[in-house]
This record gives structure tokens, sequence and C-alpha cells, in this order.
């Protein structure tokens, strides 16, 4: 498919069922590829309106409202999205946006970040890369090939099973069919945005 057909389906998804925020989000990616940056910020925006928690939508959104030669704008929503980011330990996103807020010699705004308690300390002792927050180790790689290994080296298993969640609704809103090679992409972009799947990595598994 395409990268026109692709956002004719995600146009047409956002009409169908405007309140879906994966498909907006799904819109931005493919308006992203296609260098439209206003467009692509505008679908990242609407992403953030039907799901505040997304914290990888503010990064996205900003980069692209960097492209569009609209500092102030991006600024402002770096600002917001380091803070919730922050707030809710997603650290990979907030680190982005920290330095890309840095880049557009903003300020860094101060967060306040709660210290463990005694029993999220007894939670487990594997630091997950995604949320710096303590877990499990999964037993082993959930799939073959560095992406796997690197998941299974970098993700904790609390997480992996917020994705597994999450990857439902992916295919349930977007309504995947994971035999076709076009869906399953779809399918493992997600899930690669959602863990910050490091792009060193993604180059050497195409």
């Amino acid at each position: 498919m395409d990268l026109e057909t692709r956002i004719a389906q995600f146009e047409n998804m956002c009409r169908e069922d405007p309140d879906n925020d994966m498909a907006h989000f799904s819109l931005a990616n493919a308006y992203a590829q296609a260098d439209r940056p206003s467009e692509a910020a505008a679908s990242y925006m609407r992403c953030i309106e039907l799901n505040p928690a997304m914290s990888k939508a503010y990064q996205l959104a900003g980069e692209q409202l960097v492209a569009a030669d609209l500092k102030e704008e991006a600024i402002e929503l770096l600002t917001t999205g380091y803070k919730s980011a922050s707030e809710r330990g997603d650290r990979m996103p907030a680190t982005t946006m920290k330095a890309m807020l840095e880049d557009l010699g903003a300020p860094v705004p101060e967060v306040q970040t709660k210290k463990p308690t005694a029993a999220e300390l007894e939670e487990g002792d594997f630091i997950c890369q995604r949320t710096g927050k303590r877990g499990h180790q999964l037993p082993r790689p959930p799939f073959k090939g560095p992406i796997g290994q690197w998941i299974y080296e970098n993700i904790s298993q609390e997480t992996w099973n917020a994705w597994i969640g999450q990857g439902t609704k992916v295919i349930n809103e977007l309504r995947l069919d994971l035999s076709q090679d076009q869906d399953a992409e779809t399918y493992d972009q997600h899930m690669h945005e959602y863990l910050g799947v490091d792009e060193a990595v993604l180059a050497r598994s195409r």
C-alpha cells in the first residue's frame, strides 16, 4: 500500500470514528512520512486531546511543529509534554523532550518526582529503561531477533504487559488483520513507538 493510500485510509477512519486516538496517531505518522508537518502536528495534538497520557504523541507533535517552523507553539507543547511524561514516569519521551527544549533555547521546567515507597522498592530489582521504574525482567525475549533481545534487556515485564493491552486496542481500533503485511507493519510500528525501541536496533532489523 502506497503512502497516499494509507493517508486516505486513516483520514477515512478518523472521519468515521473521530474519537479514536490511535487512528489520529496513525494518520499523524503517515502525514509526517509524507513531509506534511503542519497536518501531522494537528493530528498528533488531536490524539493528545483524546488521550493525554500518550507521552510519545507530545514528543512527535513537537518535532512536527519545529519542522513546520512553529517554534513558539513547539515550546509550549513540549513544555506541557515534558511535565506530563516526567510525572507519569515515561522517561524516554521525557528525556527527548528535554533535549528538544534545550535545543530550542527554552527553559526546562522543574518537575516534582515522587520518591519510591518501601512497597515500590520491593516490586522488583529490574529497572525498565522506558519508565525508569522498578519491575521484573521478562523470562526470555518475547520473540527472536535484535528487537526481541533489546526488549528483553530494556523493558520490564510490567511495561510489556501494558503494551499487550495497548496492542489489543491498536488491533481492534485500527481494524488490523495481522495476516496482512501492511497491517502487521502498522502493529509493529506502534509497538516500537510505545516501547521506545532504539533507532539503531530498528535499523539493524530492516
